[in-house]
């Protein structure tokens, strides 16, 4: 039976989560005098952000291209338009995930806290022990095989997720989907917990861990966190309300800053 993504995740090894600055954390705010604790507009808001297109079919993959530094200016841009202001930022250990944030800097106020339980799904290590055909691995890129299409790699690693998730801990993979979804959602709570009345936060992570938090958020079952993951647009956004009752998913893959130039979407 499949695992309740209500229940706290299991804790799994990891190193204390790293500041980027030697900045401190500011102290949470308090509602205004005699507001109702139950007021939207005092509900923490975590938004998720998908890192700016990495440099797919590269020797380094973990690198934003051109597209993604545009992107990344793009959606800073329209966050500060919106007055998003956040003292409170994290990310996974991924470089594409930490420059993303660092080019958000009018929208992401505060110093940028590392921690690993953000990062994406070891991709190269899923295809190596699901795929029909094994994944190309030079340098931490990840590639398709000679001659295959992004779409054709899509699909071949849509297949891989699948297979992944059906395995459960079986796999022979490092990290299972159920370890993966439950460092996820551990992340998730542990900042939820921690955020005061009307303090909002910003992640900066990636389509997979994005995905499969909105899939435990909608309690659907596991294999939507693949339909999810393959269309979440670089630099979209996903909205996460904290609530008295628990956690509740108010948007996913938001991406109007780009909507006015397709050419600007990427999904990798």
């Amino acid at each position: 039976a499949r695992a309740s993504t209500r229940a706290m995740a299991r804790p799994i090894p990891r190193r204390r989560p790293e500041p980027v600055t030697s900045a401190t954390r500011p102290a949470s705010t308090p509602g205004a005098s005699g507001a109702r604790c139950d007021d939207l507009s005092f509900m923490p808001v975590i938004s998720l952000v998908r890192h700016a297109q990495a440099s797919f079919g590269s020797v380094d993959y973990d690198v934003l291209s051109e597209l993604g530094h545009r992107q990344a200016a793009l959606l800073d841009a329209a966050l500060a338009a919106r007055g998003v202001a956040v003292q409170i930022v994290r990310c996974g250990s991924l470089r594409r995930q930490l420059d993303t944030a660092l080019a958000c800097p009018l929208a992401a106020r505060g110093p940028v806290v590392r921690d690993p339980r953000w990062d994406e799904y070891d991709s190269a290590d899923v295809m190596t022990h699901h795929a029909a055909v094994g994944a190309q691995v030079d340098g931490g890129g990840i590639g398709a095989p000679a001659g295959m299409t992004s779409q054709d790699f899509q699909g071949m690693l849509d297949g891989a997720l699948l297979d992944w998730i059906a395995a459960g801990d079986r796999t022979p993979c490092q990290e299972s989907w159920p370890a993966f979804r439950g460092r996820a959602t551990g992340a998730l709570q542990e900042l939820a917990a921690g955020l005061g009345s009307g303090e909002d936060a910003l992640v900066f992570s990636s389509g997979g861990t994005i995905a499969a938090l909105a899939a435990a958020l909608l309690d659907a079952p596991d294999t939507v966190f693949v339909a999810l993951n393959k269309v979440a647009v670089n630099t979209s956004v996903a909205k996460v309300m904290v609530g008295r009752t628990g956690l509740r998913l108010l948007s996913y893959n938001e991406h109007t800053h780009l909507e006015h130039d397709r050419a600007l979407m990427s999904f990798r």
